[in-house]
């Protein structure tokens, strides 16, 4: 299937005036320069965590247990995705609700978009940043935006249109996450962002008009997808959707600004896309250097470790999240995802580097510093949900440049930045190998850290199903009954009968940490990260090679049958307990506060009562504690502290916004949220003012920000 792409010149801007697998590399190139900093320091947020560390910290503290009740919404911003244009023939510019604009497209080529899967606006998870007064994000089109920070004042808007070229990889279809900044300390200041369909968009912060000295002819965009095998711009997947787009905000480190993808992980086929972070210059927009997270050649480093000469067709092993990033050091770090197919490998036999792996390379040069892979031959969708935070701690009296990644396993990650070294040992231990999945190859061990123990439990044993009364016991083990259970790196197993319906797996696909990440106090070196407990089920089928199909087994079930309402769909099922009971022992969510100078866990408390869980008819007389399962937001830190998003609590049983204690968890405040948070919130000052904004959801979604009276 074709469609006419997407023109670099149709960009629209409105003016609103109103060892383990460890190695080290060659040294790393050094270059002395002034940069900036792009950090917290005077109440901004220059970057999607704050700064390029990944910490999601700010000083600020007018805002503290004393008060956070008090907040009060000081303004809202509703998404500006539900009214686009639509470039006609002759070159004008036509306006219209987004479905009336959606039709008109379909009505000229019918197969523009995936069945069931038009554009929506529903997508907006951005975080914003907050420099001079204005604050900048995306929408979930790809739309960006500068709002007055105090008001909510629309100041630009700037439609690279997006949506006029078809349905956004799958797997993260039209949602966006924020944006990056750039100045040079002068008058230059620049927004960056990536759009779902693979484009890189550069526009000036002050007007939102394109940079005109960035990319092709001055466009003010570069498209990413050149260069990239396999990528090709006119071609769909057997989804009819996108091959490649941008979904997370790139990262500004010295003068490159640089990228991850979003590569469709639903995949019939052996062959995909390799994610390659890509990396360009911030003023010329020319093409700097590739890391190749998918070998390109058999005498690349770690092309050996790709057995068969898979590296040759192989895909994804992209970046789909987000990056952090040391300017002195001059160093980007790389968490990667699995290789194509996420939960069967008999196509691409070995370890796979780089996939899953985390990644030091030279921002000047594009060359590998160091590496670790988390994961041989990934099985389980184990990538790297989120940035690593970087910080400074002292360990044993030792004081280290420090790289802390949380994981979908559960684990946290401890680095030396500058030299890979593990801060505290990581074993290669031996896992489960026994699989029934066809030609599959199973790697017999998995590096365990030894410390800091695991944020979240891991594995499934009888012993941790629910035990609420006996008789929900015996309702949980007839639940789990058809799968195989087992300690975590248990393979995926395909339905047989009369024998395994599939592997309960824990933690899930969508990982114990998720994209919402954690956050690191560098003051105290404790890191807070949510986290959630929950097993699944990943069902596996035949695709059919009429379709196209080039591998045995993918996951979820076939096209027709899910748009019919059939099949298990896309990737997660589990086993299911009567009446919607638990299935496993809470608490269901959770926030942990890791101490990272000593690796010990220093408090561990339940997100939010789950009253959804303790009111059932079945439990509600059994007096329980709080259970957890209020969802897993994403945490910001202040100076005194943790605050997140919950689903359930507030005063009339919604979403709402809960301030904690640093120090032991406590929950010191609450306010409610007019609907659920669907972004990571941040913190920023102006005026001696200091407020909390968040993305929440809604038709149209909305930004808000609260402030004291």
């Amino acid at each position: 299937m074709s469609c006419t792409p997407i023109r670099l010149q149709l960009g629209l801007m409105l003016a609103i005036v109103v060892g383990m697998a460890w190695s080290p590399a060659p040294a790393v190139a050094q270059q002395s320069g002034q940069w900036q900093t792009y950090g917290t320091e005077n109440g901004e947020w220059r970057s999607y965590s704050g700064n390029i560390a990944g910490q999601k910290y700010s000083p600020l503290d007018q805002i503290d247990a004393s008060n956070f009740e008090e907040l009060e919404i000081a303004w809202s911003w509703s998404s500006v995705d539900t009214m686009v244009s639509r470039t006609m023939p002759d070159g004008s510019e036509w306006w219209a609700p987004l479905e009336t604009i959606v039709e008109s497209l379909v009505e000229d080529t019918p197969n523009l978009y995936r069945a069931n899967n038009l554009p929506r606006a529903g997508g907006m998870a951005a975080t914003p940043l907050m420099v001079g007064g204005v604050m900048y994000f995306n929408t979930a089109l790809s739309q960006g935006v500068a709002v007055d920070a105090t008001t909510g004042e629309t100041l630009w808007v700037f439609n690279p249109k997006s949506y006029e070229e078809g349905t956004t990889p799958m797997s993260g279809t039209f949602r966006q996450r924020g944006v990056a900044y750039w100045t040079d300390g002068e008058e230059d200041e620049r927004i960056f962002w990536g759009t779902g369909n693979g484009y890189l968009v550069c526009v000036k912060a002050k007007t939102g008009q394109p940079c005109p000295d960035f990319g092709p002819e001055g466009g003010g965009m570069v498209d990413a997808m050149v260069g990239v095998p396999r990528a090709v711009r006119e071609d769909r997947d057997y989804l009819n959707a996108l091959l490649y787009g941008i979904h997370s905000p790139p990262i500004v480190v010295r003068d490159r600004v640089i990228h991850g993808s979003q590569v469709a992980d639903r995949r019939i086929t052996k062959e995909a896309v390799p994610g390659w972070v890509r990396s360009w210059d911030v003023r010329t927009g020319e093409h700097a250097w590739d890391f190749h997270t998918v070998p390109n050649s058999a005498d690349e480093f770690g092309a050996d470790s790709w057995l068969n000469e898979s590296w040759r067709y192989s895909g994804n092993a992209n970046v789909w999240s987000f990056l952090a990033g040391d300017n002195e050091l001059g160093h980007v770090y790389l968490p990667t995802g699995t290789a194509t197919n996420d939960y069967y490998g008999a196509n691409r036999p070995g370890d796979n580097l780089f996939a899953e792996s985390i990644i030091a390379v030279d921002v000047e040069t594009g060359e590998r510093v160091w590496h670790f892979q988390a994961v041989h031959h990934g099985l389980w969708d184990y990538d790297f949900p989120t940035s690593p935070n970087l910080v400074d701690i002292t360990v044993d009296g030792r004081d280290i440049k420090a790289l802390v990644q949380v994981s979908k396993q559960g684990f946290v990650y401890t680095f030396d930045r500058v030299t890979g070294d593990p801060v505290w040992p990581i074993e290669e231990r031996p896992v489960p190998t026994e699989t029934n999945m066809p030609g599959e190859y199973v790697s017999p061990t998995q590096p365990f850290p030894t410390k800091p123990a695991p944020f979240e439990y891991q594995g499934v044993t009888i012993d941790d199903l629910v035990d609420f009364t006996p008789e929900i016991r015996q309702m949980a083990i007839e639940a789990v009954s058809p799968f195989r259970l087992g300690p975590l790196f248990t393979p995926i197993s395909r339905p047989v009968d009369g024998g395994w319906q599939g592997t309960l797996m824990r933690p899930p696909d969508g990982g114990a940490a998720t994209w919402g990440g954690a956050a690191i106090d560098p003051d105290s070196g404790w890191l807070y990260v949510p986290s959630r407990n929950q097993a699944v089920v990943i069902s596996m089928y035949q695709p059919d090679p009429a379709l196209g199909a080039t591998v045995e087994y993918t996951h979820g079930a076939s096209e027709d049958d899910m748009l019919q309402g059939r099949g298990l769909g896309p990737s997660r099922t589990g086993a299911l307990m009567p009446q919607g009971l638990p299935l496993l022992k809470p608490p269901y969510t959770r926030m942990t506060a890791i101490n990272m100078n000593t690796g010990e866990h220093e408090w561990m408390v339940p997100l939010g009562d789950g009253d959804r869980v303790r009111n059932h008819p079945l439990l509600r007389d059994l007096n329980l504690p709080p259970v957890g399962g209020d969802g897993v937001g994403g945490p910001v830190l202040t100076k005194t502290l943790v605050i997140s998003a919950l689903t359930a609590g507030s005063s009339n049983g919604g979403p709402r916004l809960v301030a904690r204690s640093k120090d032991t968890g406590e929950e010191l405040g609450s306010v409610d949220l007019p609907t659920g948070a669907i972004g990571t919130p941040m913190t920023y000052m102006v005026d001696d003012q200091q407020y909390i904004a968040v993305a929440i959801g809604g038709r149209p979604p909305q930004m808000i920000a609260f402030r004291l009276p």
